[in-house]
């Protein structure tokens, strides 16, 4: 990976030169360009692709727009074992609204979180270095945060299912303080309680509950007059969520 600055120093061509040699190797599937400026070198097994994975280069992309960032939802999920079907694009998360980025056959979609700074993360080690991840706990507060990119909330709850022996209690509550999204833990707490995980989410009860929330819908937008309400996690249950098989 590599800017055009750093090819233009490196080679010593002119910025046409430059322009023409790319266009050369973009058609021999030699090169990618996820983004105007940003060169990625295609190995030889991924030219049939026309790219390596997200992970060799998000880590480098991202330095080059000079954003924070991290793998998160679905694409750190699925990083974390809890891939009931693999995602269709790569999530990322960071502090600025990016276009997303198509390298190949891979799409990268950001989404734009303020105060990511308090997002706790993990490198994890790529092929090519390094890249940052959403801890579990950050990741199943995500998946209730970005719900349009996690799918619906029988995927959602599919997934918690499959992440949540990876939960600490007393991390996912400090995590939710210190994020200060009230309304998605009340409905993760619920959640992780309908996948049978409720002795993880016993810190979080216990926080939801000194904060006295008003009640929140399960599925925000949707019609929740009449639907039963759940006392512990101040949740209007106005949808039926089963996990999929």
């Amino acid at each position: 990976m590599l800017s055009r600055e750093q090819a233009l120093a490196a080679l010593g061509v002119s910025d046409e030169a430059l322009k023409k040699a790319v266009r050369r190797l973009v058609e021999k599937r030699r090169l990618a360009v996820p983004r105007r400026g940003f060169y990625v070198i295609v190995p030889v097994e991924y030219r049939e692709v026309g790219a390596p994975p997200p992970s060799w280069f998000i880590d480098a992309l991202m330095k080059f727009h000079d954003q924070p960032y991290y793998v998160g939802i679905l694409s750190a999920a699925a990083l974390q074992g809890a891939a009931h079907q693999q995602p269709q694009e790569f999530q990322v998360v960071t502090s600025a609204q990016l276009r997303p980025v198509v390298a190949g056959r891979s799409r990268i979609r950001f989404f734009r979180k303020c105060h990511i700074e308090r997002t706790p993360t993990v490198g994890i080690k790529t092929e090519t270095g390094a890249m940052n991840v959403s801890r579990p706990e950050a990741t199943a507060l995500d998946l209730l945060r970005y719900l349009e990119a996690a799918g619906h909330l029988g995927h959602v709850v599919t997934v918690l299912a499959e992440l949540a022996e990876r939960l600490d209690a007393l991390r996912l509550a400090d995590i939710a303080k210190a994020e200060g999204d009230l309304s998605n833990a009340q409905r993760l707490g619920y959640l992780l309680e309908q996948v049978g995980a409720g002795e993880v989410a016993g810190a979080l009860a216990e926080w939801i509950a000194s904060q006295r929330p008003r009640f929140v819908a399960l599925r925000p937008g949707h019609p929740s007059r009449r639907a039963p309400k759940v006392a512990r996690w101040r949740v209007v249950v106005n949808e039926r969520v089963e996990a999929e098989t």
